[in-house]
């Protein structure tokens, strides 16, 4: 990966799973990083202290995206702490109940939505200010194959990510005269908390690993496998690449 060097990113839900991943590749890369997280204290501490190491500065801000007051009170304290901002990497997400639209609740939609919907809208509004002045800015959403699948009791996880990326092609349609580069990174099955209670809840499998021998190259995604793709969207390689959707499922789909 070329030096992400002197660039700062903020990676929502980069206390675990694909967001940990994408944090610690960045900062592998060279950036500074910061992340938000809703609850998980711990996680973050860790994650920040895991960044350290790396020799870069880091910092974790509680932040729930679904928030619009937290979603506006980011830019301040991200300008504080680092003075910038160039990368902006949406990965927060939660997970809905797997019902049919007959027997969804309707609180259950409408706090997914918030997440996966009205969250990233909220917090690359706040944010674009900040990303405008850095030159070349990129934001990477982190959706899902479900967008190209759509399958049955998955309504608001799929609305939510299919919200998503209208948001990231219009985005990146409207910023792209700011020098920003935006793209869609879509994973299928990973091997993350999530993904070990989905396929719990639709196999009845206790442990993810049980999927390797059926998935494609013999294991199942691994979270540094998409945040790979990520530092390249970010990379001085991708600096003629925007508007785009790469799924990353081993051609499950």
């Amino acid at each position: 990966m070329s030096s992400l060097a002197g660039r700062v990113a903020l990676v929502t839900g980069g206390s675990r799973g694909i967001g940990r991943a994408v944090a610690l590749g960045l900062a592998e890369d060279g950036a500074s990083v910061a992340i938000a997280y809703r609850r998980d204290e711990e996680s973050a501490n860790k994650t920040v202290a895991d960044l350290e190491e790396r020799g870069v500065t880091a910092r974790a801000y509680r932040a729930s995206v679904d928030s619009l007051e937290d979603c506006r009170a980011l830019p301040a304290r991200l300008e504080e702490d680092f003075g910038r901002l160039d990368v902006l990497v949406h990965s927060a997400g939660i997970a809905s109940r797997g019902q049919s639209v007959a027997d969804t609740d309707p609180a259950e939609l409408a706090r997914v939505l918030g997440v996966h919907a009205h969250g990233p809208h909220h917090l690359s509004q706040a944010l674009l200010p900040l990303i405008r002045r850095a030159g070349r800015g990129d934001i990477v959403f982190v959706s899902s194959m479900i967008t190209g699948v759509f399958p049955p009791f998955s309504a608001p996880y799929a609305m939510g990510k299919a919200a998503m990326e209208a948001l990231a092609h219009t985005l990146a349609k409207e910023e792209r005269g700011h020098g920003i580069h935006v793209n869609i990174v879509a994973p299928g099955l990973v091997d993350t908390e999530m993904g070990q209670r989905l396929v719990k809840a639709t196999m009845g499998v206790d442990d993810i690993r049980r999927q390797d021998a059926a998935s494609p190259f013999g294991h199942v995604c691994s979270p540094e496998e998409v945040a790979d793709v990520i530092r390249f969207l970010v990379s001085d390689g991708a600096s003629y690449v925007t508007d785009q959707r790469i799924v990353v499922d081993g051609g499950s789909f």
